[in-house]
């Protein structure tokens, strides 16, 4: 694998996690919910007028063309993989920004994802 799809893996891996960042941002400032008949089109325009929402979408959109850029590079058996460290990132950064619980159990987790990823990639 040469630098350039390194850098496209790690662009890739960080917009996924910071869609998912915005997502929660986004949820977080709208509140709880459940679509029923009733509210489906208020929170509908909510969701669809969110400015965190929005950002996560386009975060995403942006990771799949950066993707398919990847893909086009590299094995899929070999750049898959990384999208693990995706969970991580995540992981760290909600409990940084949103207080989200970081257990030990979690942390052994997201060190052997990343061990697992250094082997698939070194195999």
């Amino acid at each position: 694998m040469n630098v350039i799809s390194g850098i496209l893996i790690l662009s890739a891996v960080m917009l996924n996690a910071a869609a998912q960042l915005l997502l929660k941002a986004g949820t977080n400032s709208i509140g709880e919910f459940a679509f029923n008949s009733g509210n489906i089109l208020p929170i509908g325009i909510k969701l669809a007028t969110e400015p965190h929402i929005l950002g996560g979408l386009l975060c995403y959109v942006v990771s799949v063309v950066v993707w398919i850029m990847v893909l086009s590079r590299v094995e899929v058996g070999m750049a898959y993989p990384m999208v693990s460290f995706g969970y991580a990132i995540t992981a760290l950064a909600a409990w940084w920004w949103f207080g989200e619980s970081l257990s030990m159990e979690r942390i052994i987790g997201i060190a052997v994802i990343i061990l697992g990823v250094f082997l698939i990639t070194r195999s």
